[in-house]
């Protein structure tokens, strides 16, 4: 048996429960404090909240939190407490420190003695000293005797049939959680015949969970075709069905099952009907998640616009949901940004339903052909293992000199189309689909969509543009280097502690950010801090073709995407990336703050930055700018009354009213320009000066120069969208 949790947290009486939260009082840090609720040396708290018509009692609860560094020292932990002063004994299963020690993520199992009809409860998490103690010893929760589960495929008239209980009782399992609240059993069991012969491809994955005083346990079942050296990959179409105590709960006819896919279904009978509420004030001051704009009211139209998209969307296992199945698709979309809109608006709505979105879209993630599983292992597979295994390259590419052996992973047969759906992974507008929920659940398979998702944008590369081992992800465009950090960070930050591959993540995270320190921050620190191409493969879709000539120009919003993704790494706290982003936030700032540019055009589409592709760097974003914002002829910018646009007052009515003018001079259909309006589809939600606020927002967090100015200019732009529908580039900076 494997274990990933760390410590129990023995319930402890009233009496000495207090006793405890006044030993461990200590000032709490400023992230802390500023979200903590009234009640005294609380941390934070959840609201649980009765989505049901009925009142409940004895209510099993499991729910993920993170806490912000520093905020619960490496000698405590938390206790349960309720508005009304009920003590609610807490399962505390810790599955990741912070480098000082403290608490970072953990997952909470309680049992909530009662929740009238329409009732929300505030369990407030108390501080206290932990009481370190052999979870294994302290009775815990046992699987019911008379429990079963079973997945049957029919492939073809061959029934290949999986079930749990034999791998627990023999002790072959991973305990996800242990103690006498909740025990939660993870088992990998092969699909077989009736004979015992086991299918070469298909496997189910079972996450057993139990509770104290419950006959019915939690049954999470994942069938997998996702091995990835398997030979002959290819999809299966099967019936399946899933029994549960000799009782048929889910069958699903001819589903096609795609090739290094994956899919999930929950059955728990009696399951408790609730909405756990997270505080987000807290939870966006631990900076595990970006700093969302708090003031934003998600809109009623927009709650029941998204739940009708869900509900009439592809949602059964193997289908997309509400998710672009075209991910390459240029353009701005609901799933891209630093979170998907669903995430955002849940972050700020807590609406139950946004939720129940959320978490399925996290589970639909597993449809995608991604997932490249070591049969080894059991875990995605390492590039310290394969270091020339790959997608894209070339097969002489993939062949290891040590072993003699190519690493390519098995062609995929006839059968590979990914019909209906046309499902292609991507990482330039790959939406981040599994990092929230697993940091509100505390569920083991968002943790390993995350993993596969972050080693995916690793391992499809050519070996040699990532560096072999080192999973470097320099080659893709920045838009794809910007989202494929993100994922990678998250996965490094919410690994568990001790989870086979935490280091794993934490070492590829660390690689990229020294390869980017060593060729930019101290290598060749321009002085627009514009990824711009003067690093080796920086070129590879970073520059664009602009007015000036070939190659010459870049993308101002893909770099703030990559701008954003270095602040949201620093904000997760890997220190290497604060000298990337202090270079990288001088792009955004300058764009709006430097002087002979225009913070009007400050998200202009293209940016040139060099008079030929050979030509040295713009010294100046006032140089910059003037190379810009001419004709396509090189010829300056006039209207039709005879005004150069470079002559009017940046900001200014006269500059609007020329843009006007230039609009109808150009047979262009649109409102009147407004003074002080960035060009860029201003009111849009997904235009570019909404891709540039979240990286004004880290810059102005960094501390340096002007950033906070640069935000001042841009919060106070005339013409700005309404996010209370899309709220996924809200981002705003945090309080210093």
């Amino acid at each position: 048996m494997q274990s990933y949790s760390t410590l129990f947290v023995q319930a402890v009486p009233p009496a000495s429960v207090f006793s405890a939260i006044q030993k461990a009082a200590k000032t709490q840090s400023q992230a802390g404090t500023a979200a903590a609720p009234s009640i005294s040396n609380a941390i934070t708290n959840v609201r649980i909240e009765n989505a049901g018509s009925a009142a409940q009692a004895n209510v099993p609860l499991t729910f993920g939190q993170v806490f912000a560094q520093g905020g619960l020292g490496s000698t405590e932990t938390v206790a349960g407490q309720l508005e009304d002063g009920t003590v609610v004994p807490l399962q505390v299963d810790v599955k990741a420190r912070h480098a000082d020690g403290s608490l970072r993520h953990v997952v909470i199992s309680a049992i909530l003695p009662k929740l009238a009809s329409g009732q929300t409860q505030t369990l407030h998490l108390v501080r206290k000293n932990q009481d370190v103690v052999d979870k294994h010893t302290q009775n815990p929760v046992k699987l019911p005797a008379t429990f079963s589960a079973r997945v049957n495929v029919n492939l073809g008239g061959q029934i290949y049939s999986a079930s749990p209980e034999a791998f627990i009782k023999g002790g072959q399992f991973t305990s996800w959680l242990a103690g006498p609240i909740a025990n939660e059993w993870q088992v990998s069991a092969p699909l077989r015949t009736a004979a015992g012969v086991a299918h070469p491809h298909l496997t189910a994955r079972f996450a057993i969970r139990a509770y104290s005083g419950s006959a019915t346990p939690r049954v999470d079942v994942t069938v997998e075709n996702a091995w990835a050296y398997e030979p002959g990959p290819q999809n299966f179409t099967y019936d399946a069905e899933v029994l549960v105590n000799g009782k048929a709960v889910y069958s699903q006819p001819a589903l096609t099952h795609y090739h290094h896919a994956r899919w999930r279904k929950i059955f728990w009978a009696g399951a408790p009907a609730v909405n756990i509420k997270h505080n987000i004030a807290y939870l966006l001051a631990t900076k595990a998640v970006p700093n969302y704009d708090t003031g934003i009211t998600i809109s009623p139209t927009a709650l029941s616009a998204i739940k009708t998209r869900w509900s009439s969307g592809k949602t059964e296992p193997m289908q997309p949901g509400i998710v672009n199945p075209a991910m390459p698709m240029a353009g701005g979309r609901p799933d891209i940004g630093p979170l998907p809109q669903w995430a955002a608006m849940y972050l700020l709505s807590m609406d139950g339903y946004v939720k129940n979105i959320m978490l399925g879209t996290g589970d639909l993630a597993g449809s995608w052909p991604i997932h490249y599983r070591d049969k080894n292992t059991g875990h995605p597979v390492s590039l310290n293992d394969y270091p020339y295994m790959t997608l894209l390259g070339n097969p002489g590419d993939t062949v290891n000199p040590a072993t003699k052996k190519s690493e390519s992973f098995p062609a995929c047969g006839g059968t590979c189309s990914t019909a209906p759906y046309n499902y292609n992974p991507d990482g330039n507008h790959q939406p981040s689909l599994a990092y929230l929920p697993y940091l509100v659940t505390g569920d083991y398979y968002y943790l390993e969509e995350l993993l596969f998702w972050a080693n995916w944008n690793m391992v499809q590369a050519n070996p040699y543009y990532r560096d072999f081992t080192k999973g470097l992800l320099k080659w893709n465009e920045v838009r794809g280097q910007a989202w494929s950090l993100r994922t990678l960070g998250q996965a490094a930050y919410i690994t568990p502690d001790r989870h086979p591959m935490k280091q794993y993540f934490v070492e590829r995270i660390n690689q990229n950010l020294n390869w980017y320190n060593t060729t930019y921050t101290t290598g060749n620190p321009n002085q627009l801090g514009a990824y711009d191409g003067t690093g080796k493969w920086a070129y590879q879709g970073a520059i664009y073709s602009t007015s000036a000539g070939p190659r010459t120009g870049l993308a101002p919003w893909q770099d703030d995407f990559f701008t954003w993704s270095i602040g949201h790494l620093v904000e997760l706290g890997f220190t290497n990336a604060q000298p990337l982003l202090a270079w990288k936030a001088k792009f955004p700032v300058g764009r709006m703050t430097a002087p002979g540019f225009c913070w009007i055009d400050g998200a202009s589409y293209t940016l040139t930055v060099r008079a030929s592709e050979t030509s040295p760097l713009s010294s100046s974003f006032a140089e910059a700018y003037q190379a810009t914002m001419v004709n396509k002829d090189g010829t300056a910018m006039i209207n039709s009354t005879g005004a150069a646009y470079l002559a009017q007052a940046c900001g200014s009515q006269a500059q609007a009213d020329w843009r006007t003018q230039y609009d109808k001079d150009n047979r262009v259909t649109r409102k009147p320009w407004q003074a002080g309006e960035m060009t860029g589809a201003a009111d849009s939600v997904a235009g570019y000066p909404s891709n540039m606020q979240p990286a004004l927002a880290v810059a102005a967090t960094s501390g340096i120069p002007n950033a906070q100015a640069a935000w001042a200019v841009f919060i106070n732009r005339s013409v700005k969208p309404n996010y209370a529908e899309q709220p996924q580039w809200a981002i705003v900076p945090r309080n210093p």
